[in-house]
């Protein structure tokens, strides 16, 4: 009997496991194509893309913002399906927060914000360098890979044109060791 309950308790676990762990993969993702790799990291083009974004001085407060935009805080009361990776960086004036909004809008049809500090915006077309990394997405963590990003990209006389950004994947619920995140900087890719 004790061996059955054993049985019955791990593959419980694998379930739950997996389920909490494939989470993120029913999101809508940017595509990119990956125009370089190696062992450290990968460079990536992506396409133009539209996000919703804010500056925050509090990460939860803006994330808040986002969220409430996305579950229909906006002028058509319209609930938006959430996208990954929520991502972070420095505009040099703050921090700013992103959601990627799903590839059905452009500009001319996605919802305004209700919220006057949120704002649609674009982000041009470009390459980007991108390291991934497990656990939890720390400012220890981030600034970790982006410091190895960094030394890899200079090693390679890569010119980085943009702030380090914080790409989170997965959802607070997601453990530690399956979470995905990733350093990336906007590069000069020729």
């Amino acid at each position: 009997m004790k061996e059955i309950f054993n049985l019955f308790n791990k593959t419980f676990l694998a379930i739950a496991l997996l389920v909490l762990t494939t989470t993120a993969y029913a999101y809508e993702e940017p595509e990119y194509k990956i125009v370089f790799e190696s062992d450290q990291f990968e460079v990536r083009f992506y396409e133009e893309r539209l996000v919703v974004q804010t500056k925050y001085a509090n990460q939860n407060g803006g994330f808040r913002k986002l969220f409430n935009y996305i579950s229909g805080s906006n002028k058509d009361s319209e609930e938006i399906s959430m996208t990954i990776p929520v991502t972070q960086s420095n505009s040099g004036e703050g921090m700013v927060m992103q959601f990627y909004l799903p590839s059905k809008f452009d500009k001319s049809n996605a919802p305004l914000p209700d919220d006057g500090s949120l704002e649609i915006s674009s982000i041009d077309a470009g390459h980007y360098a991108a390291i991934t990394f497990s656990g939890r997405s720390t400012e220890k963590n981030f600034n970790k890979y982006s410091g190895i990003l960094r030394k890899e990209l200079e090693r390679d006389n890569v010119l980085i044109i943009g702030p380090a950004i914080k790409a989170t994947y997965n959802g607070p619920f997601t453990l530690p060791r399956f979470r995905r995140n990733e350093s990336m900087f906007l590069v000069d890719w020729k």
